[in-house]
């Protein structure tokens, strides 16, 4: 136990310089682009979203999860799930190279038809990731993991920027997902090198498509309903305003997706561990929600918190349509790493029968809303989006609470005095910049008085956990 604690600690700690380094250097690049560019050309991109997702969750198909839970996985296991991939990724890139011409009518747009084309052959070249990335995260490789994705952002991003600053426009932003999912690939096969010994097998295709086929099913509902906003918006209004969304939306997803990634890649490995132990995975789960939240609340709702003078000052005025919808937007991400956790849970337990029935109801719910809140703008669609964000931590607790001896009003309690204090120290920290004009001054009134309540609750309310937390760190 003590060894697969340090083992997490280790690998938490190279997961989380791997996600915050790259994805602040990724968001720097983002962010510099989006002020060259303008809100249009992100729309273009922001419309093929929906369908590099959905044609990388049939790439993966669950066999990464699959791959990853299974304790005694054999070299053919690996070899089934390559050749499958193989064989997946090229079929779904040939969809997307005959579709080009029906998604350029759907929206209207005649360029998306080369877009899409060339965007789509990252999903070929994200193929060969696969099985190096299921051997890394295993091992709880993090570290090669950060280096591999920290050279490729250096390599790509400033490539992006010097195409933007010479005229290329939205093609500055295909060519940079292009070599960065090129220059991933090469570094894993150089640092993780792995080639197929043996052959396709039908008795380890069944058990990862067994497995896997649920996470498949309920993948392609998440990316689907995730990039309908996308879809809906380019085409009932226009691609400034999926650029705006786009941008908005992205802002919100960094920091809650990256410290998600962080928990997720650590946890599923150390609580597949723990299945046989039952008692030890709840407390594992109990103290990772716990501390999830402790850091991830004050955090996003900070950004939501100076959203309007953050996006002017940075990204200039065409940009202030973002500001409100990225406000709201973080009320709902917020909870994004505690969905990853209690879903974690459920596939470590081998429900993914679980796993895909919950997506089926929360995307029904989530799918509704967006419809209802279609006629009243984006603004609209983005609280029905976080209403859903919370509408779906009561289902998915409830379903834990089925699996383990952990009620689901004790997961709620967990988490929900911390959320009240967040969100009384946001409120402080609105009012006591209300009148301060200056973009700047405004970020720095807002935050010191949101951290300064935030810190006091801390101190008086919470400091158990503080000391659990700074106990963990030093481990």
């Amino acid at each position: 136990m003590a060894e697969l604690q340090a083992k997490a600690k280790k690998g938490l700690q190279w997961s989380a310089i791997e996600r915050i380094v790259t994805q602040g250097i990724q968001l720097a690049i983002a962010l510099y682009l989006a002020r060259l560019l303008g809100p249009t050309d992100f729309g273009l991109v922001g419309m093929l979203a929906v369908f590099i997702a959905i044609a990388n969750v049939f790439i993966d198909s669950g066999f990464t999860s699959a791959l990853i839970r299974k304790t005694d996985r054999s070299e053919s296991d690996l070899v089934t799930a390559f050749y499958y991939n193989i064989a997946v990724s090229a079929l779904c890139y040939l969809t997307l190279y005959i579709s080009a011409p029906v998604v350029a009518d759907f929206y209207q747009q005649a360029e998306l038809q080369s877009l899409l084309r060339v965007l789509g052959l990252t999903v070929l070249i994200n193929a060969f990731t696969l099985i190096p990335r299921v051997k890394l995260n295993v091992a709880m490789d993090f570290k090669t993991q950060a280096k591999i994705s920290v050279l490729s952002v250096l390599i790509s991003g400033p490539t992006a920027i010097v195409l933007a600053i010479n005229g290329y426009g939205v093609w500055a932003l295909v060519m940079q997902a292009l070599l960065n999912a090129s220059c991933t690939t090469v570094l894993l096969i150089l640092f993780a090198p792995w080639l197929p010994r043996g052959r396709f097998t039908k008795q380890s295709f069944n058990y990862l498509f067994g497995y896997g086929s649920k996470l498949l099913l309920s993948g392609l509902l998440d990316v689907t309903y995730s990039n309908l906003y996308q879809i809906i918006i380019g085409k009932k209004f226009s691609p400034a305003l999926v650029g705006q969304f786009t941008q908005a939306n992205q802002l919100a997803s960094v920091p809650a997706i990256t410290i998600t990634s962080i928990i997720q890649r650590v946890t599923f490995p150390m609580f597949s561990q723990l299945q046989d132990e039952p008692a030890r995975m709840v407390n594992a789960y109990r103290k990772t929600l716990k501390l999830s939240a402790l850091l991830i609340f004050p955090l996003i709702v900070a950004l939501g918190l100076i959203a309007k003078p953050l996006l002017t000052s940075l990204l200039g005025s065409q940009w202030q349509d973002a500001a409100m919808l990225l406000s709201v937007l973080c009320l709902g991400y917020i909870l994004y790493p505690i969905h990853a956790v209690n879903l974690n849970l459920l596939q470590v337990t081998g429900r993914s029968d679980l796993f895909l029935k919950l997506e089926v109801i929360k995307k029904g719910i989530g799918g509704t809303l967006l419809l209802l809140s279609i006629p009243y703008g984006v603004l609209a669609m983005c609280i029905g989006f976080t209403i859903t964000s919370y509408l779906a931590l009561l289902l998915n607790t409830y379903y834990t609470a089925k699996l383990t001896d952990l009620s689901q009003w004790q997961q709620c309690k967990d988490i929900l005095p911390i959320w009240l204090a967040v969100m009384v120290a946001a409120a402080l920290g609105y009012f006591a910049g209300l009148y301060v004009l200056q973009p700047w001054l405004q970020i720095a009134v807002n935050l010191s008085a949101a951290i300064l309540a935030y810190g006091l609750y801390l101190v008086l309310a919470q400091k158990p956990l503080l000391l659990q937390l700074r106990s963990t760190l030093r481990r």
